[in-house]
């Protein structure tokens, strides 16, 4: 699998998330688990790894303290490798001439701030305004680990793609675009067999989880989200103690992580990376070198979309984080507004390039 999976395999072993680098990848390591008082070991290793995964959150007026302790130097060197979007914006620009570029977006984190109640995360109206403008001239595509349905009830934008469940529920856009090769009657859902278990965990997990104070469990239809944002840290290990003895029982779902949520899915090969090639078969640049595709997005979910651009050697990855992080994105942007920037900036070139 891909990096990020953590695969619950048996009752006596479960996969912990552990984070490591390796050529700019973010692997996760499987940790075996021993016979005698393995389960708190398991999930004192679990809670380590959703400590450092999640760092906490900040005010936009403060500086964010580095999950990684890094010196000066280290920061530096960071920003050295993955520079400001903004500051290499013609050099973006200049690698698509005679290409088309390709948006794709993430949600959370990327078009809208990360908040406490996932309910509201709600994009502004000048961010929409962006988004719809960069459709105008570009392919658009939001891939999110929310439901379909949910990401299109924030976004409300018919020109775009969508790919939801972290890919695993693609639909073309119902309004018409400009681009000629696209096939807009698109729609994939590779997880379909699926469902009936997702929404039966789902009720398991409402039930065990509901003791723990802001815990929340949302069903995002090929895959589930335990929100503990609002879980106080001492009861992390009481509720990855419940996933883990619900998961036990399902050796076909897999967890992973992402910003203070924790991730299952379905075991199939399929992940934000996998629907990044798709769409751009559906597109029609399949294995063409006439496409510019760029990714934008803010999680650990989303290296595996980064990851396929630096593999093709082809397009580029922005990650958006105010913090030095693990990845294989090219350039960096530290928060959504910097992200409507960007696009607005993406906009005006296109616009003062393209012949009247």
């Amino acid at each position: 699998m891909t990096n990020q999976n953590v695969l619950v395999s048996d009752v006596k072993g479960v996969a912990m998330a552990v984070a490591a680098m390796k050529n700019q990848s973010i692997k996760l390591l499987k940790v075996e688990t021993a016979e005698v008082g393995g389960g708190a070991a398991r999930v004192n290793a679990w809670v380590d790894s959703l400590r450092a995964s999640s760092p906490p959150r900040v005010k936009s007026t403060t500086t964010a303290p580095s999950p990684l302790n890094q010196t000066e130097d280290e920061e530096s060197s960071w920003n050295l490798h993955h520079p400001s979007a903004m500051s290499m914006f013609e050099q973006i620009t200049n690698s698509s001439k005679g290409k088309q570029i390709v948006m794709f977006l993430d949600y959370d984190g990327t078009l809208s701030p990360i908040v406490e109640d996932p309910d509201r995360a709600f994009m502004s109206d000048e961010m929409r305004k962006a988004v719809r403008a960069v459709a105008r001239y570009f392919p658009t595509a939001i891939v999110s680990g929310r439901c379909r349905d949910k990401v299109y009830s924030f976004v409300k934008l018919a020109e775009l793609y969508y790919a939801g469940s972290h890919g695993m529920d693609i639909k073309g856009p119902s309004k018409s675009n400009k681009n000629k090769n696209a096939n807009q009657a698109v729609l994939f859902q590779p997880a379909s067999e699926f469902l009936p278990m997702i929404d039966e965990v789902c009720k398991i997990l409402m039930e065990k989880t509901k003791s723990i104070s802001g815990a929340r469990v949302e069903n995002n239809k090929f895959c589930l989200s335990v929100h503990f944002r609002c879980v106080e840290e001492k009861s992390w290990a009481a509720l990855a103690e419940q996933v883990r003895l619900v998961l036990n029982e399902y050796p076909k779902l897999k967890l992973t992580q992402g910003r203070k949520v924790l991730e299952i899915r379905p075991t199939i090969k399929w992940d934000k990376g996998k629907a990044l090639e798709f769409l751009l078969e559906s597109l029609g640049y399949a294995n063409s070198s006439e496409v510019l595709p760029v990714y934008i997005g803010d999680d650990r979910t989303d290296e595996d979309a980064f990851k396929v651009l630096r593999d093709r050697g082809q397009g580029f990855g922005i990650l958006v984080s105010k913090v030095p992080k693990e990845t294989n994105a090219s350039y960096s942007l530290q928060e959504p507004a910097e992200v409507k920037d960007f696009l607005r900036r993406l906009v005006k070139w296109k616009r003062l390039s393209t012949p009247q």
